[in-house]
């Protein structure tokens, strides 16, 4: 008894010392520099990325993470391609165009599943559903993605484009049309010129989505350059990996998430309305098919059907549309159980 004793003793010890020496080593494992940089100036979407640096979930990883905002999808895809950011959180479609005219770049998941892509007005006009349109006045910007899937919007839901009225102009143009009455309407994104009209105004907006209408596209994910999923596959599931967790912990407290980025930047916006937004952006991080699936792993069909639209709507060359697989990998993501 006394022998079994001590060699339970010694194997206890030694256990012990192993475990000592892996953490002694992880912990002097100098932590890896990352950068992402946002598709433009914070707003409620890109709170989970500050909650997961706030939990340690990246630090965890070994992952030194810096947030960067950007200034719009295509400029953050070309700095992810030239490599002076390490990922992106871009509009993929756009990442798409790019890569399908040779840019180094792929989606190694996708967030917003569901298009954020909406025509909006204030609740008190009681415009609710896409009847409630004709006979109104919508801000458009011409030339721009929402703009063109307007067209296909109005067929589905059997509107002649003549029973409405456009304005045209820029982001803040339509925004200012709405706010002084030019336009009864605007074309948007949910979680995006919806909280600005209600930040600006204080009263509450109305989105009648896009998708509902069996509209939709994928929207908002994590790009990279392709050369890195070979040079260092490792870090690109350790960062998917903390991503995920920190995406699945604002879906459960996305008030958490909000207050994250705020203390990071108290410039970030109206708590209130943010986490308004917060919750419209989580809305849309699955379709039906994906809704008992992590985070971020966008089925095949809803990346095909995105690449039909953008041939048939978007201006892509069919002769360069490809398949799913060639813009979005799910190959480094945790497993989804």
């Amino acid at each position: 008894m006394k022998m079994h004793s001590i060699r339970r003793s010694v194997l206890l010890v030694g256990l012990s010392l192993a475990a000592l020496c892996t953490c002694a080593s992880a912990q002097n494992k100098p932590m890896e520099k990352v950068t992402l940089m946002l598709n433009w100036y914070l707003y409620s979407e890109h709170a989970p990325f500050f909650l997961g640096k706030e939990k340690n979930f990246y630090a965890e990883e070994g992952i030194d993470l810096e947030i960067q905002e950007g200034r719009g999808s295509a400029v953050t895809a070309q700095a992810v391609a030239a490599k002076s950011a390490t990922f992106g959180y871009i509009d993929v479609t756009t990442m798409i165009k790019a890569a399908a005219k040779g840019a180094p770049l792929k989606s190694t998941g996708v967030l917003f599943q569901l298009s954020p892509m909406s025509v909006m007005g204030f609740t008190e006009k009681n415009i609710k559903t896409p009847k409630d349109i004709i006979g109104k006045t919508v801000a458009i910007t011409p030339g721009d993605s929402m703009s063109q899937m307007w067209p296909l919007f109005l067929k589905a839901n059997s509107i002649n484009p003549d029973q409405i009225k456009t304005v045209a102009g820029d982001g803040q143009t339509k925004l200012n049309a709405v706010m002084n009455g030019q336009a009864d309407l605007l074309l948007g994104y949910v979680m995006d010129q919806a909280i600005k009209l209600q930040d600006a105004t204080g009263k509450p907006v109305t989105p009648i989505k896009f998708a509902d209408s069996g509209i939709n596209q994928i929207s908002s994910g994590i790009i990279t350059n392709k050369a890195l999923l070979t040079e260092n596959p490792d870090l690109v599931k350790r960062f998917m990996r903390a991503t995920t967790k920190a995406v699945e912990a604002a879906e459960k407290n996305p008030e958490s998430a909000v207050d994250a980025m705020l203390k990071a930047n108290s410039k970030a916006g109206v708590r209130a309305t943010l986490i308004v937004g917060m919750k419209e952006s989580i809305a849309l991080y699955h379709t039906k098919e994906t809704m008992k699936d992590k985070p971020f792993r966008v089925t095949t069909k809803n990346v095909n059907d995105t690449l039909d639209l953008l041939v048939q709507y978007g201006g892509m060359d069919p002769a360069t549309r490809g398949k799913a697989e060639d813009y979005v990998t799910l190959d480094f993501l945790p497993p989804n159980n």
